[in-house]
Protein backbone atom coordinates (compact mmCIF):
# COMPACT_ATOMS: atom_id res chain seq x y z
CA UNK A 1 0.00 0.00 0.00
CA UNK A 2 1.29 3.26 -1.37
CA UNK A 3 2.20 5.77 1.74
CA UNK A 4 0.20 9.01 2.25
CA UNK A 5 1.86 12.76 2.03
CA UNK A 6 3.14 13.77 5.42
CA UNK A 7 3.37 10.10 7.24
CA UNK A 8 6.54 9.05 8.95
CA UNK A 9 7.56 5.81 7.20
CA UNK A 10 10.29 3.41 8.04
CA UNK A 11 13.56 4.11 5.63
CA UNK A 12 16.02 1.70 4.56
CA UNK A 13 19.70 3.24 3.81
CA UNK A 14 23.30 2.25 3.00
CA UNK A 15 25.49 3.78 5.19
CA UNK A 16 29.32 3.73 5.43
CA UNK A 17 30.56 1.98 8.19
CA UNK A 18 34.20 2.41 7.94
CA UNK A 19 36.50 4.15 5.83
CA UNK A 20 38.32 2.20 2.99
CA UNK A 21 42.11 1.43 3.08
CA UNK A 22 43.06 -0.89 -0.05
CA UNK A 23 39.98 -3.30 -1.49
CA UNK A 24 36.65 -2.11 -0.24
CA UNK A 25 34.40 -4.68 1.12
CA UNK A 26 30.51 -5.09 1.74
CA UNK A 27 31.49 -4.76 5.39
CA UNK A 28 32.57 -1.44 5.09
CA UNK A 29 29.20 -0.66 4.55
CA UNK A 30 25.57 -0.97 6.62
CA UNK A 31 22.03 -0.95 5.93
CA UNK A 32 19.93 0.51 8.50
CA UNK A 33 16.47 1.37 9.04
CA UNK A 34 16.16 4.90 9.77
CA UNK A 35 12.74 6.90 9.45
CA UNK A 36 11.57 9.39 6.38
CA UNK A 37 8.41 11.97 6.65
CA UNK A 38 6.90 12.32 3.78
CA UNK A 39 6.49 16.12 3.24
CA UNK A 40 8.54 19.22 3.02
CA UNK A 41 9.54 21.69 5.81
CA UNK A 42 6.74 24.72 6.08
CA UNK A 43 7.72 27.32 3.46
CA UNK A 44 10.47 25.61 1.88
CA UNK A 45 11.64 25.20 -1.60
CA UNK A 46 12.78 20.99 -0.81
CA UNK A 47 10.68 18.02 -2.14
CA UNK A 48 11.30 14.81 -0.98
CA UNK A 49 11.68 11.88 -3.68
CA UNK A 50 10.91 7.71 -2.98
CA UNK A 51 14.66 6.52 -5.20
CA UNK A 52 13.66 4.15 -8.26
CA UNK A 53 17.12 3.82 -9.00
CA UNK A 54 20.86 4.37 -7.80
CA UNK A 55 24.23 4.51 -9.96
CA UNK A 56 27.29 2.79 -8.85
CA UNK A 57 29.91 4.16 -10.21
CA UNK A 58 33.78 3.95 -10.01
CA UNK A 59 34.18 7.33 -8.11
CA UNK A 60 32.46 6.46 -5.07
CA UNK A 61 36.02 4.20 -4.00
CA UNK A 62 37.61 7.92 -3.45
CA UNK A 63 34.52 9.53 -1.39
CA UNK A 64 34.75 5.77 1.13
CA UNK A 65 38.64 6.89 2.05
CA UNK A 66 38.88 9.68 4.85
CA UNK A 67 41.46 12.10 2.73
CA UNK A 68 43.69 14.49 4.65
CA UNK A 69 43.56 17.23 1.94
CA UNK A 70 40.24 17.75 0.06
CA UNK A 71 39.98 16.29 -3.18
CA UNK A 72 37.68 17.21 -6.06
CA UNK A 73 34.40 15.80 -4.00
CA UNK A 74 33.72 15.57 -0.60
CA UNK A 75 34.57 12.27 1.45
CA UNK A 76 31.63 10.38 2.68
CA UNK A 77 31.27 11.16 6.11
CA UNK A 78 30.66 7.72 9.07
CA UNK A 79 27.00 6.73 9.75
CA UNK A 80 25.54 8.93 6.71
CA UNK A 81 23.63 7.54 4.02
CA UNK A 82 26.01 7.31 0.67
CA UNK A 83 24.62 9.33 -2.23
CA UNK A 84 25.27 9.35 -5.82
CA UNK A 85 23.12 10.33 -9.01
CA UNK A 86 20.19 8.34 -9.25
CA UNK A 87 15.63 7.85 -10.52
CA UNK A 88 13.72 9.40 -8.18
CA UNK A 89 9.45 10.02 -8.26
CA UNK A 90 8.56 13.16 -6.62
CA UNK A 91 6.36 12.54 -3.03
CA UNK A 92 5.86 16.21 -1.85
CA UNK A 93 7.04 19.21 -3.08
CA UNK A 94 7.73 23.00 -2.17
CA UNK A 95 9.01 24.13 -4.87
CA UNK A 96 7.85 25.82 -8.19
CA UNK A 97 9.65 23.38 -10.52
CA UNK A 98 8.45 19.68 -9.30
CA UNK A 99 5.38 18.54 -8.38
CA UNK A 100 4.32 15.34 -7.20
CA UNK A 101 4.26 12.23 -9.34
CA UNK A 102 7.46 14.14 -11.34
CA UNK A 103 10.11 11.65 -12.65
CA UNK A 104 13.44 13.25 -12.20
CA UNK A 105 17.29 12.14 -12.09
CA UNK A 106 19.69 13.74 -9.71
CA UNK A 107 22.12 13.49 -6.71
CA UNK A 108 20.28 11.58 -4.18
CA UNK A 109 20.39 9.10 -1.48
CA UNK A 110 21.12 5.40 -1.45
CA UNK A 111 17.91 4.82 0.65
CA UNK A 112 14.32 4.65 -0.22
CA UNK A 113 13.39 8.48 0.43
CA UNK A 114 15.53 11.21 0.78
CA UNK A 115 14.64 14.55 1.71
CA UNK A 116 16.22 17.19 -1.27
CA UNK A 117 16.61 20.76 0.17
CA UNK A 118 18.01 22.27 -2.93
CA UNK A 119 16.00 20.66 -6.01
CA UNK A 120 17.49 23.01 -8.46
CA UNK A 121 20.10 20.43 -9.59
CA UNK A 122 17.96 17.88 -10.44
CA UNK A 123 16.62 17.25 -13.83
CA UNK A 124 13.11 16.53 -14.39
CA UNK A 125 12.35 13.45 -16.84
CA UNK A 126 10.39 14.54 -20.35
CA UNK A 127 10.79 11.44 -21.56
CA UNK A 128 9.05 8.53 -19.16
CA UNK A 129 8.84 6.18 -22.07
CA UNK A 130 12.24 5.28 -22.59
CA UNK A 131 13.93 2.37 -19.59
CA UNK A 132 14.31 4.67 -16.14
CA UNK A 133 17.37 2.87 -16.04
CA UNK A 134 18.97 4.82 -18.93
CA UNK A 135 19.53 7.94 -16.80
CA UNK A 136 21.67 6.43 -14.69
CA UNK A 137 23.82 5.10 -18.00
CA UNK A 138 24.10 6.47 -21.40
CA UNK A 139 21.29 9.47 -20.61
CA UNK A 140 22.93 10.15 -17.30
CA UNK A 141 26.29 10.96 -15.64
CA UNK A 142 28.08 8.25 -17.23
CA UNK A 143 26.92 9.38 -21.03
CA UNK A 144 27.65 13.16 -20.14
CA UNK A 145 30.69 11.58 -19.45
CA UNK A 146 31.62 10.14 -22.42
CA UNK A 147 30.13 12.89 -24.69
CA UNK A 148 32.21 15.86 -22.98
CA UNK A 149 35.58 13.79 -22.37
CA UNK A 150 35.66 12.14 -26.05
CA UNK A 151 34.26 15.16 -27.90
CA UNK A 152 35.31 18.74 -25.60
CA UNK A 153 38.72 16.90 -24.56
CA UNK A 154 39.67 14.01 -27.57
CA UNK A 155 38.67 16.45 -30.51
CA UNK A 156 38.39 13.50 -32.81
CA UNK A 157 38.51 13.28 -36.27
CA UNK A 158 37.15 11.00 -38.96
CA UNK A 159 40.57 8.41 -39.39
CA UNK A 160 42.09 9.00 -36.09
CA UNK A 161 42.90 6.38 -33.61
CA UNK A 162 41.12 5.28 -30.73
CA UNK A 163 42.05 3.50 -27.72
CA UNK A 164 39.49 3.03 -24.51
CA UNK A 165 40.78 1.61 -21.69
CA UNK A 166 38.14 -0.57 -19.18
CA UNK A 167 35.69 -0.30 -22.35
CA UNK A 168 33.42 -2.49 -21.39
CA UNK A 169 32.14 -0.16 -18.76
CA UNK A 170 29.29 2.59 -18.48
CA UNK A 171 31.48 5.25 -19.93
CA UNK A 172 34.02 3.12 -22.10
CA UNK A 173 31.00 1.26 -24.35
CA UNK A 174 29.62 4.43 -25.36
CA UNK A 175 32.96 6.20 -25.98
CA UNK A 176 33.57 2.98 -28.32
CA UNK A 177 30.43 3.82 -30.40
CA UNK A 178 30.78 7.59 -30.31
CA UNK A 179 34.10 7.43 -32.03
CA UNK A 180 32.67 4.31 -34.35
CA UNK A 181 29.96 7.01 -35.48
CA UNK A 182 32.62 9.64 -35.94
CA UNK A 183 34.33 7.18 -38.37
CA UNK A 184 37.19 6.80 -36.09
CA UNK A 185 39.60 3.23 -35.84
CA UNK A 186 38.56 2.18 -32.11
CA UNK A 187 40.30 -1.03 -30.05
CA UNK A 188 39.36 -1.03 -26.31
CA UNK A 189 40.72 -3.23 -23.42
CA UNK A 190 38.96 -5.59 -20.83
CA UNK A 191 39.74 -7.91 -18.20
CA UNK A 192 37.87 -10.92 -19.70
CA UNK A 193 37.28 -12.92 -23.05
CA UNK A 194 33.71 -12.64 -22.81
CA UNK A 195 33.89 -8.64 -22.37
CA UNK A 196 36.41 -8.55 -25.27
CA UNK A 197 33.93 -10.45 -27.67
CA UNK A 198 31.16 -8.34 -26.49
CA UNK A 199 33.22 -5.27 -27.77
CA UNK A 200 33.52 -6.57 -30.67
CA UNK A 201 29.93 -7.96 -31.65
CA UNK A 202 27.88 -5.39 -29.89
CA UNK A 203 29.32 -2.37 -29.25
CA UNK A 204 30.97 -2.46 -32.48
CA UNK A 205 35.05 -1.86 -31.30
CA UNK A 206 37.33 -2.59 -34.42
CA UNK A 207 39.23 -4.56 -32.11
CA UNK A 208 39.34 -5.31 -28.67
CA UNK A 209 41.90 -7.82 -26.22
CA UNK A 210 41.90 -9.10 -22.72
CA UNK A 211 44.57 -6.89 -20.97
CA UNK A 212 44.98 -9.85 -18.20
CA UNK A 213 46.28 -12.63 -20.91
CA UNK A 214 49.13 -9.20 -22.34
CA UNK A 215 52.46 -10.33 -21.13
CA UNK A 216 53.89 -6.96 -22.75
CA UNK A 217 51.30 -3.76 -23.12
CA UNK A 218 53.40 -2.12 -24.82
CA UNK A 219 53.94 -4.42 -27.40
CA UNK A 220 50.05 -5.05 -27.65
CA UNK A 221 49.73 -1.50 -28.40
CA UNK A 222 52.09 -1.80 -31.29
CA UNK A 223 50.56 -4.38 -32.59
CA UNK A 224 47.08 -2.88 -32.70
CA UNK A 225 48.59 0.65 -33.85
CA UNK A 226 51.25 0.40 -35.67
CA UNK A 227 51.42 4.41 -36.23
CA UNK A 228 50.66 4.79 -33.14
CA UNK A 229 47.42 6.25 -31.44
CA UNK A 230 45.65 9.61 -31.47
CA UNK A 231 43.06 9.52 -28.68
CA UNK A 232 43.26 7.32 -25.67
CA UNK A 233 40.15 7.38 -23.07
CA UNK A 234 41.97 7.17 -20.30
CA UNK A 235 40.30 4.76 -17.53
CA UNK A 236 42.62 3.16 -15.36
CA UNK A 237 46.00 4.53 -15.12
CA UNK A 238 49.11 2.67 -13.75
CA UNK A 239 50.93 0.00 -16.06
CA UNK A 240 48.18 1.05 -18.66
CA UNK A 241 48.87 4.58 -19.30
CA UNK A 242 52.41 4.07 -19.09
CA UNK A 243 52.31 2.01 -22.09
CA UNK A 244 50.27 4.62 -23.80
CA UNK A 245 52.62 6.91 -23.51
CA UNK A 246 55.32 5.39 -25.62
CA UNK A 247 52.61 4.77 -28.21
CA UNK A 248 50.74 7.85 -28.56
CA UNK A 249 51.16 10.22 -31.79
CA UNK A 250 52.26 13.42 -31.69
CA UNK A 251 49.90 15.81 -30.56
CA UNK A 252 47.46 13.15 -29.02
CA UNK A 253 44.92 13.74 -26.88
CA UNK A 254 44.50 11.89 -23.55
CA UNK A 255 40.43 12.58 -21.53
CA UNK A 256 41.70 11.37 -18.13
CA UNK A 257 38.27 10.23 -16.87
CA UNK A 258 39.35 7.61 -13.97
CA UNK A 259 42.16 5.39 -13.01
CA UNK A 260 40.16 2.47 -11.28
CA UNK A 261 43.32 0.08 -11.12
CA UNK A 262 45.03 2.92 -8.88
CA UNK A 263 41.65 3.05 -6.34
CA UNK A 264 42.17 0.35 -4.21
CA UNK A 265 46.34 0.51 -3.63
CA UNK A 266 47.45 1.42 -0.58
CA UNK A 267 50.57 3.19 -2.66
CA UNK A 268 49.58 4.02 -6.51
CA UNK A 269 51.60 3.13 -9.31
CA UNK A 270 53.75 5.79 -10.54
CA UNK A 271 54.13 6.54 -14.09
CA UNK A 272 58.00 6.55 -15.60
CA UNK A 273 57.82 8.17 -18.61
CA UNK A 274 54.93 11.46 -18.33
CA UNK A 275 58.31 13.17 -20.22
CA UNK A 276 56.18 11.24 -23.19
CA UNK A 277 53.83 14.31 -22.69
CA UNK A 278 56.15 16.70 -23.78
CA UNK A 279 58.28 15.06 -26.34
CA UNK A 280 54.80 14.19 -28.34
CA UNK A 281 53.06 17.72 -27.36
CA UNK A 282 50.45 15.28 -25.89
CA UNK A 283 46.75 16.86 -24.25
CA UNK A 284 46.10 15.16 -21.09
CA UNK A 285 43.06 16.44 -19.45
CA UNK A 286 40.59 15.37 -16.28
CA UNK A 287 36.90 15.56 -18.17
CA UNK A 288 27.40 -3.07 -0.90
CA UNK A 289 27.54 -6.02 -3.45
CA UNK A 290 26.67 -4.22 -6.55
CA UNK A 291 29.47 -1.45 -5.88
CA UNK A 292 32.06 -3.70 -4.65
CA UNK A 293 31.67 -5.63 -8.13
CA UNK A 294 32.71 -2.58 -10.27
CA UNK A 295 36.30 -2.90 -8.46
CA UNK A 296 36.45 -7.04 -8.95
CA UNK A 297 35.83 -6.50 -12.48
CA UNK A 298 32.06 -8.31 -12.25
CA UNK A 299 30.12 -5.99 -14.40
CA UNK A 300 29.98 -5.07 -17.95
CA UNK A 301 28.00 -1.90 -18.69
CA UNK A 302 26.31 0.03 -16.45
CA UNK A 303 25.95 -0.93 -12.69
CA UNK A 304 22.62 -0.07 -10.57
CA UNK A 305 20.77 -0.78 -7.61
CA UNK A 306 16.89 -0.62 -8.15
CA UNK A 307 15.44 0.49 -4.80
CA UNK A 308 11.80 0.41 -6.16
CA UNK A 309 9.69 -0.68 -8.49
CA UNK A 310 8.91 1.51 -11.23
Amino acid sequence: MAAAAGEEVPNKRVVLKRYVTGFPSEDDMEVVTATARLAVPPGSTAMVVKNLYVSCDPYMRGRMTKHERPSYVPDFVLGEVLVNFGVSRVIASGHPDFKVGDLVWGMTGWEEYTLVPKPESFFKINHPELPLSYYTGVLGMPGLTAWAGFFDVGKPKKGDYVFVSAASGAVGQLVGQLAKLTGCYVVGSAGSDEKVNLLKTKFGFDEAFNYKKEQDLDAALKRYFPEGIDIYFENVGGATLEAVLSNMRNHGRIPACGMISQYNLEQPEGVRNLFQIVAKRLRLERAPAALIGLYSGRNVGKQLVAVARE
